[in-house]
Formats: structure tokens, C-alpha cells, sequence
């Protein structure tokens, strides 16, 4: 891995042929791209079908009228890049990123677009613990938030592969745990199988996005902690 200084107002990251470019708390750096041992594995090939069948939908299910709100949603809503810069995503984009998690967890699609132009406001009290005995997580959080008893809103929490306690970044991959409900009995604590293999001293990292039911999805709220016996 090279750290390089561009010329300023440069900027470059994601991954040209062979060369990944990106950045930590450090700059800039450049690494060689590494191909994963497995890259068709039973959970890969689901999310990329999850999201093919959403970008078919798109194209053959909706209606003009869906995709023109779609895109009026997206130009509505400010999205921060990789570099912090304030951006617009496609309507197409906006409807894959609604609609991905749901159909990866076996929920309804949502074809009409939200007409609140806004994102979802992520949980602000993510509180995770993990048990080797268990190997179960325990995932708490604020239960007044306006997500709880909305009809078809959800809590879509994710963990990372276990790492050693030394690891102080972590890029993924993660797994679903689990899709926490906000209508019906209180949210929290939500105890649910962990995805990953736990062992006590283990760094892990837990990750999460609230969807409302009118489809607008939260950016990440992130945990990382250390797992107990």
C-alpha cells in the first residue's frame, strides 16, 4: 500500500482495472485490488439477484408516474459522497437502495416513491453486546424514536466478521441479522442469532439502517465493541 499526496483538489477513490484508490485517517492510498477467494457465495449471488430483480422491476413494473416521483425524491435529497461532498443520487438509485434490504429480508418491494423529501433519521442510541455462550447479539436502542409503531418500518441490523481487538478499521463484509419491526410489541432489547461465529475478545462490528414505511432509509448508525464469554 503506496499513501500519496494528489495535487490539491484531487480527489480519487474506487477501483480502476487493478489499482484500488482510497483513503483513511492517514490520506490518500493506493493498493493493489484483491479478488476474493469466493466471489460467487450462496449470500453474493442472493444480494446481486435481490438487486437485479429490483433494476427489472424498475424498467418493466413501474409506471412512468413511479419513476418521474422516484426521481423527484432523488433530486430532493442531498447525499454525501465518499469525499464528504454533498451529491444527488438517480431515482434509480434511490429505488434499488429503498428496496434492496427489504427484498433481501423477504419484504415487500415499495414501488411508489416517498413524497417526504428527506432521508430517514438513523438510530441514535445503537447499543450492541455479543456472547460466545450464546453466540447470540443483543442489540438495543432508542425505542421512542418516530420508527417505532410505524407500520412497515424496520431496523435492518447487519454485523461484521468477527475480527482480533487490535483491528481499529473495518470495510466488511457484513452480514443480515436481522430486520426489527416497528409495529408491535416493543423493539428493544431485539436478542437474535448472531450471523457470524462468536469468540469471547473478538472485535465486532455491528451496523444498522431504519426504513420508514413510506420507503425512506436511513444512512448507517455504526457499533463496534468487544464480544464477551
Amino acid at each position: 500500500m503506496a499513501l500519496i499526496r494528489y495535487v490539491e483538489g484531487q480527489q480519487r477513490s474506487g477501483s480502476i482495472g487493478a489499482t484500488v484508490y482510497s483513503h483513511n485517517r492517514f490520506g490518500q492510498y493506493i493498493r493493489a485490488r484483491s479478488i476474493p477467494v469466493n466471489p460467487n457465495s450462496d449470500r453474493q449471488v442472493a444480494v446481486r439477484n435481490a438487486i437485479q430483480s429490483i433494476t427489472i422491476a424498475w424498467e418493466t413494473v413501474l409506471t412512468e408516474l413511479q419513476r418521474v416521483a422516484w426521481q423527484t425524491y432523488a433530486a430532493g435529497v442531498a447525499w454525501t459522497n465518499k469525499f464528504g461532498d454533498s451529491v444527488h443520487l438517480t431515482g434509480l438509485n434511490h429505488f434499488v437502495r429503498c428496496n434492496s434490504v427489504r427484498v433481501q429480508s423477504a419484504i415487500a418491494r415499495l414501488d411508489d416513491a416517498p413524497t417526504i423529501l428527506n432521508l430517514a433519521a438513523a438510530e441514535l442510541q445503537l447499543a450492541v453486546t455479543a456472547s460466545e455462550a450464546t453466540q447470540m447479539l443483543t442489540i438495543n436502542g432508542d425505542g421512542a424514536a418516530d420508527w417505532v409503531g410505524e407500520a412497515d418500518a424496520w431496523q435492518f441490523v447487519s454485523m461484521g466478521q468477527p475480527k482480533s481487538a487490535g483491528i481499529k478499521f473495518f470495510g466488511g463484509p457484513y452480514r443480515l441479522a436481522t430486520a426489527i419491526p416497528g409495529a408491535g410489541p416493543p423493539p428493544f432489547p431485539a436478542v437474535v442469532a448472531a450471523p457470524f461465529t462468536i469468540v469471547e475478545g473478538q472485535r465486532i462490528w455491528v451496523r444498522s439502517r431504519i426504513a420508514r414505511g413510506d420507503g425512506r432509509l436511513s444512512e448507517f448508525a455504526q457499533v463496534n465493541f468487544l464480544a464477551v464469554a
